[in-house]
Parts: structure tokens; sequence; C-alpha cells
């Protein structure tokens, strides 16, 4: 009688259990993939030739969707800081919050995660198509090693083309702010200018670059590992695109949150 009293609390407590182990090995593995890829892509052979065309993929193909959602963004942001700011006769504060805002939180964040949808994604689906069609395999009879050719010039040129993706998108974002304040709200476009360099500081744009070089990492390692790890045919390559693109998202979120809490805590 007892035993079936206690049954549904005992089988709550090993789902959890299975939950917790499950995470773990998750987190063991993937820690284990960083430090082989970093291992491997410190030393030779390099593939300049990959990395620049990753570099162009990533970067040079991404800027048209960033570029967009960057000016969309600080037009809203400055509508909404006037919207908002009229009720406590505080307007003029938009061009410091849109510089703020922009620069700080919103240009790396959504930067990061429309490059996670467009990058991640592809990665996932490409290398899961080579493992389920047995290409990776065929890498290694050639002796050619697939963390060198395939994932170390991926990683590199996310690192590099994140940063300076979030700088062009920050530009962008300032000056659809500026756009939309001094042609639809009226503001003086020198005022308006002044204030802005007037808050804008370099710690602020060193801590965007930063965020953005994470933000890069995690895109690529999420794409890498989860395409790496396919299984299962089709069925298998599009699980491992969705997984790559949901945990992108969410641990560009939470290292947002730790770089923001460590930086200004």
């Amino acid at each position: 009688m007892t035993d079936g009293l206690l049954a549904p609390f005992l089988n709550a407590f090993a789902a959890i259990g299975r939950l917790a182990l499950g995470l773990f090995a998750t987190i063991g593995r993937v820690t284990a993939f960083i430090a082989t890829t970093l291992v491997r892509a410190a030393t030779p052979p390099y593939y300049p030739a990959r990395f620049a065309a990753q570099l162009m993929e990533i970067g040079w193909f991404s800027l048209p969707v960033v570029g967009l959602t960057a000016i969309f963004t600080g037009s809203a942001l400055a509508q909404q800081i006037y919207t908002g700011g009229s009720r406590f006769d505080a307007s003029s504060t938009v061009p410091a919050i849109v510089v703020f805002g922009m620069v700080r939180e919103l240009g790396p964040v959504l930067c990061g995660l429309m490059v996670a949808g467009r990058v991640a994604s592809a990665m996932a689906a490409e290398l899961g198509t080579m493992r389920v069609t047995e290409q990776l395999d065929a890498l290694t009879t050639l002796r050619t090693d697939a963390y060198r050719y395939l994932i170390a010039p991926r990683l590199f040129a996310c690192v590099i083309a994140l940063p300076i993706m979030v700088l062009i998108a920050n530009t962008i974002g300032i000056m659809g702010g500026y756009l939309l304040a001094v042609y639809k709200l009226g503001f003086n476009p020198a005022a308006y200018l002044n204030s802005t360099r007037q808050y804008l500081q370099f710690d602020d744009i060193q801590m965007a670059v930063v965020k953005a070089a994470v933000f890069g990492f995690i895109i690529a390692i999420m794409g890498c590992y989860n395409g790496f790890r396919t299984a299962g045919g089709a069925a298998g390559v599009g699980k491992a695109t969705t997984d790559a693109v949901v945990s992108s998202f969410m641990l560009i979120l939470f290292s947002d949150l730790i770089i923001t809490i460590v930086a200004f805590g």
C-alpha cells in the first residue's frame, strides 16, 4: 500500500534525475567538443581558403538581414522612447537612450540572434548531411582532419565576423533612430548628433565587441556540434538544425545576461 502511494513521487524524482544526468552528459560532450576543436585549430595544417569562404558566407551575406533589423529596431526604439518620455516631459532623452540601447544591448543581441538563425542552422544542416551521407568518414579515410578542415574555419570566421557586423549594426541602428527623430519627431539634426557623441563612450563599444565575439563562438560551436552528432537520416538533419538554432538562441541570451551582470553589476 505504501509503495503504491510513493510510486508517483519516486517516478517524478526518477524523471528529474534522468533529466539532470542528460543535461550533465550534454554539457560534458559539448565541453569535450570545444576542447578538441581548440586544440586541433591551434595546430597546422591550416586552410585559409576555407576560412575566407566562411568569412564571406557568415559575414558579408548576413549583412542585409542584420542591417534591416538594426535600422528598423533603431527607428522603433526612438519612437517608443519619444512616446514614453513625452508623458514625463523627458522626450529629449531619445538620443541618449537610443545609443545606449543599441550599442550596449539591442545591437549585439539582435545581430547574434539573426546570424544564429541563418548561420547555425546552415552549419548544422551542411555538416549533418555530410555525416549521414558518410562524407565525414570519407575525410577521415583521406587523412583529412574534419576539425581543422570544417570546424576551425567556421569558428574563426564567426568570432571575427560577428564583432564587425555588430559595429555596423550599431551604426545603422543609431542612424535609424536619427532619421526618425529628425524627419518625423522634429529633432534638430546637429543637437541630436551632439547628444549621441556625448553619451557614446568607448566602454560601450568595447562591451558590444566582447559580446559579439562570445556570440560568434556560441553560434559556431552549436552549429558544428549538432551537425557533427547528426544521426538518423533526413529526420536527424532536421532535428540537428532545430537544436542548433534553439541552443544558440538560449546560450546567446544567457551569456548576454552573464556578461552584463559581470560588467555592470
